[in-house]
């Protein structure tokens, strides 16, 4: 074998590996090529997602219609055609219900829009027009029109709130309602 035979055949190999590590390094870039502008990354149907935590299911979220961006800048799923949220805290069943809904991922803030119904485990029901999760600090708010109709028949009906997702600390503004009182309770031992 002569040496130019050689160097040939060690640069064609050269030529190859080079190639295909250059394919390796674009291949995030021809995925994206491959994408239609303002396209999902994916979509999913019929969506019944269940997590748990200790064997336990803590969330179940169920949407019609599940679209992925989180191949953009500032990444989010979008629920289109609505979404229900099933929480079991201890034995405990809350849910939440909206027309459209979306989540940004970097943020953690969920916009639950037309129709928010959240419904607690006793039996309070919270309506309102839209509704913001913050999930890392576990606060929920709105500045629309809400209507709280709590299991005793009072409610309460305003134009703004924030509250931890427990609601223990509620702020309402600008509103009105009918609370109940039971006479036969005493304020303070008197």
């Amino acid at each position: 074998m002569s040496i130019f035979n050689y160097m040939f055949k060690s640069a064609m190999i050269m030529s190859v590996i080079i190639a295909l590590f250059s394919c390796e390094g674009n291949y995030k870039n021809i995925q994206k090529m491959n994408l239609k502008d303002e396209e999902p990354v994916a979509v999913g149907k019929t969506i019944n997602l269940k997590f748990t935590d200790s064997g336990k299911i803590t969330v179940n979220l169920i949407a019609p219609l599940l679209r992925d961006y989180s191949n953009f800048k500032f990444p989010y799923r979008e629920f289109p055609k609505g979404i229900i949220l099933y929480f079991w805290d201890e034995d405990e069943k809350n849910t939440v219900s909206s027309d459209y809904a979306v989540e940004y991922k970097s943020t953690g803030l969920v916009d639950l829009r037309g129709n928010v119904i959240i419904t607690t485990s006793d039996s309070t029901v919270i309506n309102a027009k839209q509704l913001y999760w913050d999930q890392v600090n576990k606060w929920i708010f709105t500045n629309q029109s809400y209507q709280i109709k709590f299991a005793d028949g009072s409610y309460n009906d305003g134009s703004q709130f924030d509250s931890n997702q427990e609601f223990t600390t509620f702020l309402s503004r600008k509103n009105q309602g009918v609370q109940l009182i039971d006479k036969n309770e005493t304020i303070n031992g008197q």
